[in-house]
């Protein structure tokens, strides 16, 4: 990475990283058109500082100039210039610096073996070399494996819990309808995901990145394209699975705002309130979904909507979090009343250490319910991968959202007294018929 001909390929570099990024977090990484923006842009300053600076420059210094990703300044004969790494590269570092050597004619030093201009860009590569992109893929391998299992995991028991409501009649009431909707939620989730990594991640759209040249690079520099249609079913499925993300969230929050309106207001419970939490927990998320794929479509129409297309993700992110939010006050509130009750009924029953034990058991039982685990870490942005906090915070999201549809029909179904009675009496009937 020695010389300005590792330039390019240190920003190819810079496109996969940016891809392989995407596969956990897509929502915090930039387009690859993105960064030739802000790349176009750094250029345009730089070429208007050389202009005013070449007016004042008259002894032999080496002149300033723009290499395609620094502007470097002028340089005193027989001095190193450092410059550092450039912030609008996403994945340099930015704690390094680049260098360049004026010799002592007042030229900028060549490396002979290309003939082009000598640069060391070793401190702003350190995410490119071979063990940091070994480490970084052992990480993404990781957490792949472990969300596909969580993920596939809940499909299975959701798909049991949800044809378990349905068969038995005695189980059809408000509560047991609000459950179904929120397994096939999940259901769905985890579905889309299986098919957006199919799409994105294997096959051709896998390889784009990989097969990059120096000169695919440089067409990037041009124009962007009008809409590709081989890519309008790979845009379907994002969108599709943006939806049913959005959809999990608010059926978590249907199902906190019932179990709220049945403690405090007991006007929910009633069948005709149904297709009012119908049209929240389906209905809300395909307005913003919407929205926002407009937006996108009109304004940021490029590559297969994977990656983030600067502010327009708060189109759906922003009400995402507000369910996340409003869920967790509720959360809060429900548990404050459990515990007020709990202490009202069994003063002088109960020993204060079971008291503080079936606390804590409701707490528990509630929490996948109402996916506290989604404010751990709601507020705290993304840092780098090789970051501990990071493989931290990925690896607990990672196994909570994938294993959550799992909890919540083994808490809410499997260990349901009334969903055992019912299977006991059909093995009961079923042996006598035998």
């Amino acid at each position: 990475m020695g010389t300005s001909g590792g330039i390019v390929g240190s920003l190819l570099c810079c496109c996969l990283l940016i891809s392989v990024r995407a596969l956990v977090d897509p929502d915090d990484v930039l387009t690859k058109e993105e960064q030739i923006y802000l790349l176009a842009e750094a250029k345009e300053r730089c070429q208007k500082d050389i202009r005013a600076q070449l007016e004042k420059i008259k002894d032999t210094s080496c002149l300033p100039e723009w290499d395609g990703i620094i502007c470097w300044p002028q340089g005193s004969p027989g001095q190193e210039v450092a410059v550092p790494c450039p912030d609008y590269i996403y994945d340099f570092n930015h704690d390094g610096h680049a260098y360049r050597y004026c010799s002592v004619y007042g030229t900028w030093e060549m490396a002979l073996s290309i003939n082009k201009t000598w640069a060391n860009y070793t401190e702003c590569a350190t995410l490119f070399s071979p063990e940091s992109r070994s480490r970084e893929k052992e990480v993404f391998d990781r957490l792949h494996l472990m969300y596909t299992i969580g993920y596939s995991i809940s499909l299975a028991s959701l798909l049991v819990a949800v044809s378990i409501l349905s068969y038995f009649k005695r189980l059809h009431c408000t509560r047991n309808y609000i459950h179904v909707h929120l397994f096939t939620s999940f259901m769905c989730r985890a579905a889309s995901i299986f098919v957006k990594d199919m799409v994105l991640y294997s096959g051709a759209l896998a390889s784009e990145p990989g097969k990059m040249r120096e000169d695919d690079f440089k067409a990037e520099m041009a124009p962007p394209p009008g809409p590709r249609s081989h890519l309008v079913g790979c845009k379907v499925v994002v969108t599709l699975f943006l939806y049913f993300l959005a959809t999990n969230h608010y059926w978590i929050l249907v199902e906190g705002l019932y179990l709220h309106s049945l403690i405090f207001m007991a006007f929910l419970s009633n069948d005709n309130y149904l297709w009012v939490l119908i049209i929240i927990g389906w209905g809300l998320p395909a307005v913003f979904v919407s929205v926002w794929a407009s937006v996108r479509a009109s304004l940021a129409d490029t590559q297969c909507w994977d990656l983030s297309a600067g502010n327009m993700k708060w189109i759906y992110q922003v009400p995402i979090l507000a369910a996340v939010v409003v869920n967790f006050f509720l959360f809060l509130n429900i548990v404050r009343v459990l515990a007020s009750k709990l202490w009202e009924t069994n003063t002088g029953k109960l020993d204060p250490r079971q008291q503080y034990r079936k606390l804590l058991k409701s707490t528990l039982v509630l929490m996948p319910l109402f996916g506290v685990h989604y404010v751990v870490f709601m507020a705290m942005p993304y840092t780098e991968v090789s970051g501990v906090l990071w493989q931290i915070q990925m690896h607990y999201e990672m196994l909570f959202n994938s294993f959550q549809g799992f909890f919540v029909a083994f808490i809410y179904c499997f260990c349901n007294g009334e969903v055992q009675a019912e299977i006991k009496k059909a093995h009961f009937r079923r042996s006598r018929s035998l």
